[in-house]
């Protein structure tokens, strides 16, 4: 149980980075879109470290 919930954050984290990539290379990037995709990213990685 504990390997499949890691497994999604870890789908979530990848999602994000993704995200944060595709605005960032808009030519008028969201800046406080950008910070909370960043935020929520963060979050994520500390709960993915949490659980290891």
């Amino acid at each position: 149980m504990q390997t499949a919930h890691v497994q999604a954050l870890e789908a979530k984290h990848a999602t994000l980075d993704q995200r944060i990539h595709a605005e960032s290379s808009r030519p008028m990037p969201d800046a406080a879109l950008l910070a909370d995709l960043k935020k929520q990213k963060l979050r994520l990685k500390e709960e993915i470290s949490a659980a290891h």
